[in-house]
């Protein structure tokens, strides 16, 4: 192996996990702790910041503010993030689509010619549905958000409720939620010591606070996204029990459309929400198994008349 693929292959695994024990990289290389050491200091005088740490519970790893490695990409590799740059230019990212072309043209220009006529067949054989008046994120908001999530550090934040009410917040984030629509951070309010879910289009002047903290018992994010965007919000909420297993069910019914919790191995519960009892009825029929109708009520007796129109017809 010649000095610059090995270069680039150490750089990959620096990349690959936080940290690397020196004989570890070497065995992976294939080469002796000694050549490691001096490609390590190769990569330096690049500009890459590793750092090295001696002693038990030491070893490499690559520091923030470096320059950006080159990219090996296989084929599929390469298609696949010219496709997901298509897809970026329209995304509701605030920042992000100019970008997108940006640096779609530039991988445009050094894609062989196969691969190039593999992404724009893609392109030219697909349509993207409109997805309405969806509101715009701020690309640099959701960077701080992330970074909050990633080194488990502190944020505060204006923000402003759907009535306009604007608050400051300061926040321990957990994750941030894409729904297909809207973005959500999930975070502990420490004001209000409680889970809360946060549109991410509501959010200003996000600032990390340098403070650490720790999570015990954490929720699941989506969970709690789904809780408060799929049920939370509405009038009604419709409960069935399903003989049918949570899994099962949970391929049917997205939880952007409804809330599925396990009952035991063979039965869950599952939890709808509207204004008014048509939509309820309509996605009651759309269950396949057998199911008891347990709230609100009204809603059996709307669902029998929904069946008797349709045998009639």
């Amino acid at each position: 192996m010649d000095t610059a693929t090995r270069l680039l292959r150490l750089l990959s695994l620096l990349h690959s996990r936080p940290q690397w024990d020196g004989a570890e990289l070497a065995a992976r290389l294939e080469i002796t702790p000694r050549t490691v050491r001096r490609d390590v200091t190769r990569l330096r005088s690049l500009g890459y910041p590793i750092d090295a740490e001696a002693g038990i519970g030491g070893g490499y790893r690559l520091g923030p503010g470096g320059r950006l490695p080159p990219l090996l990409l296989e084929d599929a590799e390469a298609v696949a993030i010219a496709v997901g740059l298509r897809v970026a230019t329209t995304t509701t990212v605030s920042g992000v689509e100019e970008a997108a072309i940006s640096t779609l043209a530039k991988l445009h220009q050094v894609l062989p010619v196969r691969l190039r006529e593999q992404v724009d067949a893609i392109a030219a054989h697909t349509t993207q549905l409109p997805q309405g008046e969806l509101p715009a994120v701020d690309g640099a908001v959701l960077v701080t958000l992330a970074a909050g999530c990633r080194h488990t550090e502190g944020i505060r934040f204006g923000y402003r409720t759907h009535d306009g009410t604007e608050s400051e917040r300061s926040v321990e984030p957990l994750q941030i939620v894409h729904t297909g629509k809207r973005w959500y951070l999930v975070a502990r309010d420490r004001d209000r010591q409680a889970w809360r879910t946060f549109r991410v289009d509501r959010i200003t002047r996000p600032e990390l606070t340098g403070s650490r903290y720790h999570f015990d018992d954490p929720p699941d994010p989506a969970a709690l996204v789904a809780e408060g965007t799929g049920v939370a919000p509405w009038d009604l909420v419709a409960r069935l029990r399903v003989q049918a297993p949570a899994d099962t069910v949970a391929k049917l019914i997205p939880p952007t459309q409804g809330i599925v919790e396990p009952l035991d191995a063979t039965t869950c519960e599952v939890r709808f929400a509207a204004n008014d009892l048509g939509p309820l009825v309509a996605q009651v029929t759309r269950i396949y198994w057998p199911f008891e109708i347990l709230a609100p009520p009204g809603l059996r007796e709307a669902v029998h008349e929904h069946a008797r129109r349709l045998l009639e017809a």
